[in-house]
C-alpha cells in the first residue's frame, strides 16, 4: 500500500511537471511577454534589437504634417503580463545604442516590468534632418522632445492593448533618466502627470544656469587640496606653454587640431571633471599628485592621463569639427551644443578665485562659440527654461531626485526635498553622475549598476530602497496588492 501510494504520488508529480511545461510552451507561443521567472542578464545591454515609430517634426504647429522616423527599444523578459508596469527610461543627448544593463534591470526584475527606452530627437539614427544645419535644428528643443515621449507613451500602450486583446488598458507607467535624461524625466511628470505613475530624476538638472561656476568649485572639492594644487600648477604651464608655442603645447596632448586656444583648455578643463563626475577620481589624483611632490614633469604626467582616458575626444571640443552640418550617427557634438546654446547655457566659465579651469573659459568664449557654430544672435534663453519648468523650484509630485555627492552637475539639480519631491544625495568618495542606477565607477558600466566598489556602498543602497519603497508607495492601489518580491 506504502509503495503503491508513493508510485501514484511520482506520477502526479510528473504530470504535473510535464503540464506546466506545456502550458509554458503554449503561452510563449501566444504572447511575446511571457517568461519564466527572471534572471540576471550578464551583457552590457539588456537589448539592441532596434524598433522605429513615426514621429512628428514640430508638435506644436497643426498645418505641419511632416514626420520623420524614431528609434526605441523594449524589453520585457520581466514583464508580468498583461498588467505589470512599464518603465520608460529615457535616452538623453547621445546616440542611443540599446537598453542598458543597471540598477533599472534589478527594478524592472523585482517590480515585473517591461522597460522601454525612447532615443532623443535628432541623436543617433533618430534625426528628422540629414544636414544639421542653424535652422533644421530649430525643432531641437525640451519641449519638442517631451512630446515625442508623451505620443511614444501612448503608442506602446496601444502596442501592449493590442497584444493582449485589451481595450483601453492602461498600465502603471514610470519615467528615469540620467542627467539632461533625469531632468526630462521630471519635467515628464511635471507636464503630464496623468501619463506617468512617478518619476526618478538621477542626477537631473533641471536648473538652467548661464554662468555655471559652481561646476568648478564642487571639482575643486571633490579633489581635494593636493590634487587640486596639481591641476592649478598644470593650468599655468600649459598657458606659459601657450604663450611661448602654443603648436608645441598641444602636442603634448596630441591636440594639435585646437586651433582655438579656449578650445583646448576646455578639453583640458572637462577631463579633470570627468574623473569625478563619473567615479574615478584615484585614476587622476594619485599619480598627479605623486608625480607633484616628487617634483617630475607634471605636465607630462597629465598629458599622458588625457591621451589615455580622453583622446578619443579631441573633436568634440573642436569648434570646426561643431560647425559640421552633416547628421552622424555616432555623435551628437553638435547638437548638445545647439541645445546648450539655445536653452540651458551651463557655460562652465572658471570662478573667480582659486579655480582650477582656465581664465580662457570665460562667458565671452561660450558667446563666441555659440555665435561662431549657429550664427550670431545664438543666445541661451536660460531665464524663459527656468520659467517653464521652474528650475531648482520644479513643483511636481511624485519626483524622486538623487544625486553623487562629488558630482559637478549636482548644483543644477534638486538637492533640498519638498512635498512630493524627496531628494536624496548619496555621499562618498566616488559617487558621481548617476550612482544610484550606475554604482562605481559610473563609468565603464557596472552590470546592474554594481555598488560594490563605491567607498561607502551602503549609501547607495540606501538610495536605491528609498527608490523601491517610492515606487511601490506610487503604484495604484489594486497594483499594490500585487506581488513584486521586494527585499524587505
Amino acid at each position: 500500500m506504502f509503495l503503491h501510494t508513493m508510485a501514484l504520488s511520482s506520477c502526479n508529480r510528473y504530470l504535473v511537471v510535464l503540464i506546466a511545461f506545456l502550458l509554458q510552451c503554449i503561452a510563449s507561443a501566444l504572447s511575446p511577454f511571457f517568461r519564466p521567472e527572471p534572471s540576471a542578464h550578464s551583457s552590457a545591454y539588456l537589448t539592441q534589437d532596434a524598433k522605429w515609430m513615426s514621429q512628428r517634426i514640430d508638435h506644436f504647429t497643426l498645418q505641419d504634417r511632416r514626420q520623420f522616423e524614431q528609434r526605441y527599444y523594449e524589453f520585457v523578459d520581466f514583464f508580468e503580463a498583461p498588467h505589470g508596469p512599464i518603465f520608460l527610461k529615457i535616452c538623453g543627448e547621445s546616440t542611443c545604442s540599446g537598453i542598458p544593463n543597471d540598477y533599472m534591470a534589478v527594478l524592472a526584475r523585482r517590480f515585473r516590468a517591461a522597460v522601454v527606452s525612447l532615443e532623443h530627437r535628432y541623436y543617433g539614427l533618430s534625426s528628422p534632418f540629414v544636414e544639421l544645419t542653424t535652422e533644421n535644428l530649430k525643432y531641437l528643443t525640451s519641449n519638442q522632445a517631451l512630446f515625442d515621449l508623451a505620443v511614444f507613451r501612448n503608442y506602446y500602450q496601444e502596442l501592449v492593448n493590442k497584444r493582449f486583446n485589451q481595450s483601453g488598458m492602461q498600465n502603471p507607467w514610470f519615467v528615469s533618466g540620467v542627467s539632461y535624461s533625469g531632468a526630462l524625466s521630471a519635467w515628464f511628470q511635471l507636464k503630464f502627470p496623468h501619463l506617468s505613475h512617478g518619476s526618478l530624476a538621477s542626477s537631473g538638472v533641471v536648473q538652467a544656469i548661464f554662468n555655471y561656476t559652481a561646476f568648478d568649485e564642487q571639482v575643486a572639492r571633490s579633489a581635494g587640496p593636493s590634487c587640486s594644487k596639481a591641476l592649478r600648477e598644470v593650468n599655468l604651464l600649459v598657458e606659459e606653454g601657450l604663450a611661448k608655442n602654443a603648436t608645441a603645447v598641444k602636442s603634448i596632448f596630441g591636440a594639435e587640431q585646437l586651433k582655438i586656444d579656449g578650445d583646448f583648455m576646455y578639453l583640458l578643463a572637462d577631463a579633470a571633471a570627468i574623473a569625478f563626475q563619473y567615479g574615478n577620481p584615484d585614476v587622476l589624483c594619485e599619480q598627479l599628485v605623486a608625480t607633484s611632490h616628487a617634483g617630475e614633469d607634471l605636465l607630462a604626467a597629465y598629458a599622458e592621463y588625457v591621451k589615455t582616458y580622453f583622446g578619443s575626444s579631441i573633436d568634440t571640443y573642436d569648434q570646426e569639427h561643431l560647425k559640421e552640418t552633416k547628421a552622424f550617427s555616432n555623435s551628437g557634438d553638435r547638437q548638445w551644443w545647439y541645445q546648450v546654446c539655445t536653452e540651458f547655457a551651463f557655460f562652465q566659465v572658471a570662478p573667480a578665485n582659486n579655480s582650477i579651469r582656465s581664465s580662457l573659459i570665460d562667458t565671452k568664449y561660450h558667446l563666441d562659440l555659440c555665435a561662431n557654430v549657429f550664427g550670431k544672435g545664438t543666445y541661451p534663453e536660460v531665464d524663459i527654461t527656468n520659467l517653464y519648468y521652474g528650475g531648482a523650484n520644479i513643483s511636481g509630485s511624485k519626483i524622486f531626485f538623487t544625486n553623487g555627492s562629488q558630482d559637478p552637475w549636482r548644483h543644477a539639480s534638486k538637492q533640498i526635498s519638498s512635498p512630493g519631491e524627496p531628494a536624496w544625495l548619496i555621499v562618498c568618495h566616488n559617487c558621481g553622475h548617476g550612482s544610484d542606477l550606475r554604482g562605481c565607477p559610473q563609468s565603464p558600466l557596472q552590470l546592474e549598476g554594481d555598488a560594490s566598489k563605491c567607498t561607502r556602498p551602503n549609501a547607495v543602497h540606501r538610495a536605491r530602497h528609498e527608490i523601491m519603497h517610492h515606487i511601490k508607495s506610487w503604484l495604484p492601489t489594486g497594483q499594490r496588492r500585487m506581488s513584486y518580491h521586494l527585499p524587505e
